[in-house]
């Protein structure tokens, strides 16, 4: 299931450099408003209802967590950015910049201000051949055909031709030239959330721990001395069994593997939370399978502060977690940094994101995926 709404965006200007125009609205949409995942060619087609000049057109495809009508009220603020004044004459005129909601998931949406999908889509070529560049799995809600078969019908008969590729922003962080990405982070750091919204922005298999399946857990939290042994074992071994399947079977339909977890995380709680002598036997297992564990290509630590972290905790509500202690945490952020630091074979990029949400604000989800590709330069 999608944790974000796919929406199409239907993008238009006639007046100055009508290519640039296009292409800084593109950039402005991905950074200020949603993931901006694919972007057609653009086109050339004829002024629509008025006699002007032509107007370069183009359609792209965004993810995000935010409802429809907030996305709109963020693409009149880019329009308005790029300089386009909305005025109450009535008719078609021309435009700096047009940008139109067409697509929001399946959905069907009718409000004063609102209506998807697009009443006028299947009656506008340059909204159609753009969208079928997208190559998208969506049929029109309300007439039940693909955007293909709305071609086919589509009484428009003005000239609508391809001109140009459009940069798409997302294309500019080649995560895809690593096989294995793995976030890591203490507890609360969010990195669940963010290999889940990186999976499906860049089109990657997930590989996500499977803590709340383990029947310890719970009870660790209430008796750490007496649970802490049966609950690293379970994990060590639930990490190791799912790492082996997971990073072997490779889906032909993803373009690389993120997870949000390394095995080494197994030794850094385990080292906190076993008395000395449980730890020894422990690592001695732990070693024998560590050297069969393929190292991450990218291992990303999400570092935030601890007063952060107990904010996140109390925010999601876990009741077993609800009584970490403080004093706990710092030793799990002191035991990753320790490890990072002694990991010399090891591509890392610690990020710290103890002062931004990157669920709700999108500027900080853009800062994170900046951070990944200043690394990989």
């Amino acid at each position: 299931m999608k944790s974000q709404h796919q929406v199409v965006l239907s993008i238009g200007s006639n007046q100055g450099n009508r290519q640039e125009n296009i292409q800084k609205c593109i950039d402005l949409i991905h950074e200020e408003v949603g993931t901006v995942v694919k972007v057609s060619k653009l086109y050339e087609t004829p002024a629509w209802g008025f006699e002007s000049d032509a107007f370069y057109n183009c359609a792209l495809l965004m993810h995000t967590s935010l409802a429809a009508h907030k996305v709109l009220n963020l693409v009149l603020k880019v329009e308005k950015q790029l300089g386009r004044i909305r005025s109450n004459q009535e008719g078609y005129q021309s435009r700096i910049i047009d940008v139109d909601l067409i697509v929001f998931d399946d959905e069907i949406i009718e409000t004063e201000k609102l209506q998807i999908p697009h009443p006028l889509m299947q009656d506008r070529n340059f909204v159609l051949l753009p969208m079928q560049d997208l190559k998208l799995d969506w049929r029109h809600p309300v007439l039940h055909k693909s955007v293909s078969e709305l071609i086919v019908v589509s009484p428009d008969e003005s000239v609508c031709t391809a001109v140009e590729d459009l940069k798409n922003p997302l294309k500019g962080i080649p995560l895809d030239q690593f096989n294995y990405i793995a976030f890591e982070g203490n507890i609360g750091a969010g990195k669940t959330t963010l290999v889940n919204k990186i999976a499906e922005d860049f089109n990657a298999k997930t590989v996500l721990e499977r803590f709340a399946d383990n029947p310890f857990l719970p009870k660790f939290y209430k008796d750490q001395s007496r649970y802490a042994f049966p609950l690293e074992m379970s994990f060590l071994a639930d990490r190791y069994q799912q790492l082996s399947d997971d990073l072997a079977q490779f889906d032909l339909f993803k373009d690389f593997i993120v997870a949000d977890y390394h095995i080494f995380k197994s030794l850094i709680f385990a080292k906190i939370t076993l008395a000395e002598d449980e730890y020894r036997l422990y690592r001695n297992l732990f070693d024998i399978i560590y050297k069969e564990m393929p190292k991450p290509d990218l291992y990303i630590y999400l570092y935030q502060n601890t007063d952060r972290l107990l904010q996140n905790i109390k925010k999601r509500g876990r009741n077993y977690e609800q009584n970490i202690e403080s004093e706990y945490l710092d030793k799990i952020n002191i035991g990753y940094l320790e490890y990072i630091k002694s990991q010399t074979d090891l591509n890392v990029l610690i990020i710290d994101v103890s002062n931004r949400d990157f669920v709700k604000n999108h500027e900080d989800y853009i800062y994170i995926l900046n951070e990944i590709k200043n690394k990989i330069r």
